[in-house]
């Protein structure tokens, strides 16, 4: 199989499980050296880690909190020091809380905001000066951001509006500098967090064209077409990845 992202530099927020380390796996075996920040699962971080190393990838596990600015620009630093550059970001790491409006805890909202968009700009900022012609920058919003079946989420869906309202404002101004920007929105996908089975899942299917959730590997196949060498002309875009769930 042709690994087309050898000679690569990705960076993975949020990368040790879930949708994240599916998307570790995906760009490892696609030839990147990959390094990827974890807030607590320091186990999971590194278990990941081992695997990569074991089939004879690369990759690195940097602990950072992407809610904390400082932190995001060192492990920006980490990961471009450590494997030599930086080609590819992809902004994965993602808070929620899901509550009534008049319930909702004021510190739930700004810390969601801190993490699923301050985080990303944050990233991003860090990232650009070392991105070259052929850098990508993804970023793993939600199908929330346009359709909102459920109460309780008008916050997070905030954030994921917010998040590709920001990747077509800076696939404008970092076009010229052959960087490209694109958003990615799933839909219902199974992981440890949110399930595949269950009365709420099975509510969410009925919504499903396609019958089923997705896999964290659905996502990240996703990631690295983007991230790869035919996805060049693709920019400012916000890609449903969600089984028709927002038809």
């Amino acid at each position: 199989m042709t690994q087309q992202l050898t000679g690569k530099v990705a960076l993975v927020t949020g990368g040790s499980r879930g949708i994240g380390a599916a998307i570790v796996r995906r760009l490892a075996r696609d030839g990147a050296r990959v390094a990827f920040t974890y807030s607590s699962t320091k186990d999971h971080a590194e278990a990941l880690v081992e695997e990569i190393t074991i089939t004879g990838g690369r990759a690195l596990a940097i602990q950072a909190d992407s809610g904390d600015p400082d932190a995001v620009r060192q492990a920006v630093a980490h990961a471009v020091d450590a494997l030599g550059g930086l080609d590819i970001l992809v902004n994965n790491a993602g808070v929620a809380h899901v509550a009534p409006l008049e319930d909702f805890p004021l510190e739930e909202f700004d810390r969601m905001v801190a993490v699923n968009v301050r985080g990303v700009f944050t990233a991003i900022q860090a990232a650009a000066p070392h991105l070259g012609r052929g850098g990508r920058i993804i970023t793993i919003g939600s199908i929330n951001a346009d359709r909102v079946p459920v109460p309780g989420i008008g916050a997070y869906s905030l954030t994921k509006a917010a998040v590709a309202g920001l990747g077509r404002g800076l696939a404008r101004e970092l076009g010229p500098r052959g960087i490209t920007v694109n958003t990615i929105q799933p839909g219902p996908t199974a992981t440890d967090m949110n399930p595949d089975s269950g009365p709420f899942a099975e509510a969410m299917k009925a919504m499903l064209p396609v019958g089923h959730y997705a896999q964290p590997t659905d996502i990240a196949s996703a990631v690295a077409y983007l991230a790869g060498p035919e996805a060049r002309f693709i920019t400012g875009v916000a890609w449903d990845v969600d089984g028709g769930f927002a038809v």
